[in-house]
C-alpha cells in the first residue's frame, strides 16, 4: 500500500511561488493508480481537484489554475510537485495529493498553504 506525505507549504505574500512535494513511498503509478492529482480545501469550502497527472503525462488543470500551476512526476523519485506561481489569496488551502478519483487510504496530512495579500 502506497503512502502519500506532502510538503513544502508555507506563507508567501501574493504574487509569490511555492513548490509542493508528495513523496510516495513505492511506484507512483501502479496497477491501482493511473492519475495522480493534487486538491486543495480551503476553510467552509469543498475539496477541489486544481491538477492531474496521468500515467503518460497528460496534465489537467482547474481553470482557477490554468497558467499559474504545474503539475509533474519524478518517477525515479517517486515524487509529484505541484509548482505554484502567482500565487493569490484564494489559493490559501491544505493541499493533498491523492489519485483520481482519490482512495481514502492515501489521504495524508497535507501541507498548508497561506498567501497574504
Amino acid at each position: 500500500q502506497v503512502q502519500l506525505v506532502e510538503s513544502g507549504g508555507g506563507l508567501v505574500q501574493a504574487g509569490g511561488s511555492l513548490r509542493l512535494s508528495c513523496a510516495a513511498s513505492g511506484n507512483i503509478f501502479n496497477i491501482y493508480i493511473n492519475i495522480m492529482a493534487w486538491y486543495r480545501q480551503a476553510p467552509g469550502k469543498q475539496r477541489e481537484l486544481v491538477a492531474q497527472i496521468t500515467r503518460d503525462g497528460t496534465t489537467n488543470y482547474a481553470d482557477s489554475v490554468q497558467g499559474r500551476f504545474t503539475i509533474s512526476v519524478d518517477n525515479a523519485k517517486n515524487t509529484v510537485y505541484l509548482q505554484m506561481s502567482s500565487l493569490k489569496p484564494e489559493d490559501t488551502a491544505v493541499y493533498h495529493c491523492n489519485a483520481v478519483p482519490p482512495h481514502a487510504k492515501y489521504w495524508g496530512q497535507g501541507t498548508q498553504v497561506t498567501v497574504s495579500s
